[in-house]
Parts: C-alpha cells; sequence; structure tokens
C-alpha cells in the first residue's frame, strides 16, 4: 500500500513537470515524457497517459489523507488547555507532527500550479498557522517559567550583590560565584571580577526554546519567535537593572535634577552601565544563541531588541550629562561618565558586533567623544571663571586669595585624571591662543599647554588685584603669597610634570623679585634714617641730628612694625625666611647707629635713655611681623 502511495506520488511529480515546462508546446510536453518513460519503466506513456490533465485525482488524494491526518493530530495539542510541554511525550509528538507538515508542504509545493493540490496547500498553510500560534504560546511559557524560576532561585541575592552593598556576608565559592544548582549560575559576588555570565534560564528550558524556534523559523514564523524572545527577556533585563537602582529618566529629567542628585544618580550609573555591558549584556548573548543556535540571524535580532532599551537608556543618561552645564565642578563626575564608557567600549563593541546592532555601536562612539568635548568645555568655563573673577575687596593682610586656593586645589584634583585629560587635549588640542602653543613648543602635550594657560590666566588675574593695595609692600607681599602657594601645590602634584622644572624655577624667580621689592619699598626709608653722615659737624650739631634720627627710626620702625604684624604670610618658611632677610637688613645698620650714637660725647652720661629698642628688642620685634589677626582669610589649606 505504501509502495502505491509513494509510485503516486511519484507519477504526479513527473506530470507536474512535464506540464510546466510543456504549457505552451504539447511537442516539448510528449518528448518530456518519452524521457521519463526511457529512464524509469514506470513513467510509462499509459501511465502518463498521452495528453497531461490538469489534475491528477490520485495524487491529490494522497496529499489530501495526509493532510487529514497531520490536522486530527495537531489539532488536538492545539486545541489543549493545558501547556503541552508539561508533558515531555506531548510535546515530541506535537513537534514532530509539525516537522512532518512542514515536511509535506515543502514536498508539494512544486505542484501547487495544480488547482487541487493549491487548495490543500492552502489548507496546510492555514494548519501551519494554527500551529504557530500554539507553539508562539508554548515558547511564552517556557520564557516566563525561566524567569520566574531564576526569580525564586536568586535573582534577589544577585541584584542586591551586584548593587554593591558593603554589608554582604555569605560564603563564596573560589571563584567568587554564589551557585544554586548545576544548570544555573545566578548570584556573583560583589564586584571587583566582572567575568562572570548568567545563566538565567535553566539549561532545559533553553533546550526547549531551541526545538520551538527552529520549527518556527523552518515554518517561516522567525520574526514573531524572535519578537516574544525578545519581549520576555526585554522585561526581565529592564527589572534587573532597575534593581541595580537605575531609574528610566529622559534627558530633559536628567538636565534638570539638582547637582547633588545627579551626582548619586552618575554613582549608580556607573554602577549599573558596568554590570550591565560586562555581566548582563553578554548574558543575554549567551543565552540568544543558544535559543537560536543554527539561525544567526533570527538570533542578531533577538539580541538587539532584548538590549536596544537598555543600552539606548545608558546611554541617553552619559549623553545627557555630555550636553549639560559646563559648570567647573562638574569636572570630576564628566571625567568618571567619560572614563567608565571609555573603559566598557571594548566590551560594548565586542558585544554588539553584528550588523543590527551597528547603530549601538556609532551612537556610544559619537556620545562619548561629546564628553570628551564636555569636559574641554568645562576647562574654557574654567577659563571664563578666572578671567570674570572681579578684582573687589582686598584680602586682608595680603593673604591667599579665594580664586588661587580654588584653581589650584581643582588643577591638582583634576591631575589626578592625567591620562583622560591628555587623551581628551591630544585628540582635539588645547585651548589656547596660537602664539602659546608656539611658545611652549612641539614636545609639549596639549595638556601641559593648556595648563600653563590658565596659570597664566591666573597670574594676571592676581596681579590685576594686587593693585588694590595702596601700600606696595603690601602688594608685594599678596603676590608672594600666592606666588608662593601656586609654586608648591605645583611642585607635589602632577602639575609639576607637566609645567616643567623651567617653569618652576621662572615662579620661584618671581617670588624672590616680590621679596626684594617688598624690602625695598619697607624698609629703604628706615635704613636711609640709619645711615651715617658724610659731612662733618660741630659735635653738639652731631648730637642734636643723631638724637633726631634715633626719633625718626623709632617712629618709622613703630609704624611698620605696628602695620605689617597684622600682615599674612601663611607659609611658615617663607615667613621665617622673611624675617630673616629683615634682620640681616637692618639689625647691622641699627647697631652700627647705635655705636656712633654711644659714641658722641655731647649725648650725655645716660644714652640708653634715648634708646628705645635695644638690638635684641629690634630683633624680638622683628620675630613678630606677619603673624596676621586672628580669623584672616590668609591660612594656608
Amino acid at each position: 500500500m505504501a509502495a502505491d502511495s509513494g509510485e503516486e506520488k511519484l507519477l504526479a511529480v513527473a506530470r507536474h513537470i512535464a506540464k510546466t515546462l510543456g504549457r505552451h508546446d504539447d511537442t516539448v510536453a510528449d518528448d518530456i515524457l518519452q524521457i521519463f518513460s526511457n529512464f524509469d519503466h514506470r513513467f510509462s506513456r499509459e501511465k502518463l497517459s498521452e495528453k497531461l490533465p490538469d489534475e491528477d485525482p490520485r495524487g491529490c488524494a494522497v496529499l489530501d489523507r495526509a493532510l487529514i491526518s497531520l490536522d486530527r493530530q495537531i489539532s488536538q495539542y492545539i486545541a489543549a488547555d493545558h501547556p503541552i510541554w508539561a508533558d515531555s511525550a506531548d510535546a515530541s509528538a506535537f513537534l514532530d507532527a509539525v516537522d512532518e507538515l512542514i515536511a509535506v508542504i515543502k514536498e508539494w509545493s512544486p505542484m501547487a500550479r495544480s488547482k487541487s493540490v493549491g487548495a490543500c496547500l492552502v489548507r496546510a498553510d492555514d494548519l501551519v498557522q494554527q500551529a504557530m500560534f500554539r507553539l508562539e504560546d508554548e515558547f511564552r511559557s517556557l520564557m516566563q517559567q525561566g524567569a520566574d524560576s531564576f526569580e525564586l532561585n536568586g535573582n534577589t541575592e544577585l541584584t542586591r550583590n551586584l548593587s554593591f552593598d558593603s554589608d554582604y556576608d555569605n560564603e563564596e565559592n573560589d571563584d567568587g560565584i554564589l551557585q544554586n544548582s548545576t544548570d544555573q549560575i545566578p548570584v556573583a559576588q560583589p564586584v571587583t571580577d566582572y567575568d562572570i555570565i548568567i545563566d538565567a534560564l535553566p539549561s532545559g528550558t533553553i533546550n526547549d526554546l531551541h526545538e520551538i524556534a527552529k520549527r518556527m523559523v523552518a515554518a517561516g514564523f522567525g520574526k514573531e519567535c524572535s519578537h516574544v524572545y525578545s519581549t520576555c527577556r526585554r522585561e526581565f533585563l529592564d527589572e534587573s537593572l532597575s534593581r541595580l537602582g537605575l531609574q528610566k529618566l529622559s534627558i530633559e529629567e536628567v538636565q534638570k535634577m539638582p547637582w547633588q542628585d545627579l551626582e548619586e544618580e552618575i554613582e549608580r550609573w556607573i554602577k549599573a552601565a558596568n554590570v550591565a555591558i560586562r555581566i548582563f549584556f553578554p548574558s543575554e548573548r549567551r543565552i540568544c544563541d543558544r535559543v537560536f543556535f543554527g539561525f544567526s540571524s533570527a538570533a542578531d535580532l533577538s539580541f538587539m531588541e532584548v538590549c536596544r532599551g537598555s543600552a539606548i537608556q545608558l546611554l541617553n543618561f552619559a549623553d545627557a550629562i555630555a550636553i549639560g552645564s559646563r559648570s567647573p565642578e562638574r569636572l570630576f563626575r564628566v571625567l568618571d561618565v567619560f572614563e567608565t564608557l571609555r573603559d566598557l567600549m571594548p566590551e560594548f563593541d565586542s558585544i554588539f558586533s553584528d550588523q543590527y546592532c551597528s547603530f549601538l555601536r556609532y551612537e556610544a562612539v559619537i556620545i562619548w567623544k561629546r564628553l570628551g568635548e564636555a569636559i574641554r568645555g568645562i576647562f574654557m568655563e574654567l577659563e571664563n571663571l578666572i578671567r570674570r573673577d572681579p578684582a573687589k575687596a582686598a584680602v586682608p593682610g595680603g593673604g591667599l586669595h579665594p580664586i588661587t586656593r580654588y584653581v589650584m586645589n581643582y588643577l591638582r584634583a583634576a591631575c589626578r585624571s592625567r591620562q583622560t585629560l591628555e587623551q581628551v587635549f591630544d585628540e582635539n588640542g588645547a585651548l589656547v591662543p596660537p602664539t602659546k602653543l608656539e611658545e611652549r613648543g612641539s614636545s609639549s602635550s596639549s595638556l601641559s599647554v593648556q595648563m600653563a594657560w590658565i596659570m597664566e590666566l591666573l597670574e594676571s588675574n592676581l596681579e590685576m588685584k594686587s593693585k588694590i593695595y595702596r601700600d606696595s609692600a603690601l602688594c608685594c607681599i599678596f603676590m608672594m603669597n600666592n606666588g608662593r602657594y601656586i609654586v608648591q601645590k605645583v611642585k607635589d602634584s602632577e602639575l609639576g610634570s607637566l609645567l616643567g622644572d623651567d617653569w618652576i624655577r621662572k615662579h620661584n624667580a618671581k617670588v624672590r623679585q616680590y621679596h626684594t621689592n617688598y624690602q625695598r619699598s619697607s624698609w629703604n626709608k628706615v635704613l636711609g634714617v640709619l645711615k651715617p653722615d658724610n659731612s662733618s659737624m660741630a659735635a653738639n650739631v652731631a648730637a642734636k641730628t643723631m638724637k633726631e634720627k634715633l626719633k625718626l627710626f623709632n617712629l618709622y620702625f613703630e609704624e611698620i612694625c605696628k602695620t605689617q604684624s597684622t600682615w599674612v604670610i601663611f607659609d611658615e618658611q617663607l615667613r621665617e625666611e622673611l624675617r630673616i632677610s629683615v634682620s640681616k637688613l637692618l639689625s647691622p645698620a641699627y647697631r652700627n647707629f647705635i655705636g656712633r650714637f654711644q659714641s658722641i660725647p655731647d649725648i650725655g652720661r645716660n644714652p640708653e635713655r634715648h634708646i628705645k629698642y635695644s638690638p635684641e628688642d629690634l630683633e624680638a620685634r622683628i620675630n613678630m611681623l606677619f603673624e596676621g589677626r586672628s580669623g584672616s582669610s590668609g591660612g594656608r589649606r
């Protein structure tokens, strides 16, 4: 019986070929029949007939019987009110019936021009569609059950650990991974090693999903299968990221956030981005490849649909930071986002390497470059801040100006990310006038040129502020204080290697010049009083002159000491150097003057009554200079 059925099918195929090729010429059809007859005795002209009929009732009957049998088998599963995959035998029988149905359609499709065969194939297509709808439901059910199983077995623990909680104290194995079963790797220890893969679906479930996917793709329902898969996995991925504290925020919402809240959100974003790109996305890629094994296009499309929303969410947040405010205090968090995206770029390119994800790779590079531009823009805003800082009230006692402390501490902190800043400025160039580039030479990095330019702007601003002081000596003290602070902050940080030894020597020389100018403007008048007169005069005139000079000295010295004891030298070493230099300048001249004063006969028996300061008193008063007032702003930090 089976042999007769097979022969009928074979004859039907031969008739269809002859009819199709010879539909415009009966001679051609006869020639084809003759060839078949010579090739195999079963293709005799009697069996094939002299004229090819439009229909072959016997062939169509075979197809009809096959469809009736398959319809009976498949319909019982389609109509079942319980999951088919609850029983592995039912699942296997259902898949076998679907395979046979797909094979029948493939076998008879070449004869679809025949009206009766075509009608049967329409019925077959309807049956396939019903079977695919049921397979789609079963696929969805298996996906949800697998996700629920992972939820119960450890995803809560997983996300708690991956959210970097510090109070975690569970036991771990040698690899730093907590495992609940042989089929799952649901929990990762926080968070020094990202070389973790999460099997969020049991292996048995993945195998079942693969078998269903194979049939749906073969039947032309690959996109529907991909859609169901990506919808379920996308929900799981979104929930996992949410548990890491990552909010779904639009670019506008990010830009409107108060800075303190945004700093906290950036911290959460950095952690979530690392976990997503190094753990979650690779894990999704692995599951996707296993479910759609052998169907790379379907696997790539499904993976893109699963991860696209989460990847765009991560990138949009970084973009919002990049196009946000250029306020200088934001530099360090923008650097954090820039460095995070830069460090994750190799993993990002690798995991999103297929054709469907090319737009994500492109977007990531664009946003990363935009973050670099934001960093340069923040330095431009720092320059503007320095330029615009007004010369209003003078700092009491000539101490450190707040702008000096702010800029130097800011640059020192920024240079902790020297490698990143060099990358940013080398790619885009320094924000300086062209003449400054020429002055620094081609050997200087763009970052060193940028730092030197900011230092120059700061010095120019301080020089403008120094002119507020009416006392030229206090002006020198102000420039000494700020110049010394700048040099010391440069020497003990990365700024020193950026700006170079020549820069440091040059600015130390500037501080020494202010020191010299201070001595000249403060003490030249006092020293002029102590100079001996070259002209000869009578003893009584000399005594009177010396007494007047001594009174004048006392007046000048007292006035200077009273004034300059309120001035500030923030650096102890500089303060001591300045006192010693004043002492070396003044004490010898004063001792010499006192000696000459005491040697004049007409001074009287007790010349000491005219001497207000002994040399020791003079030294003591000098050592009280530059102490400053309590609460002065000249202190160093």
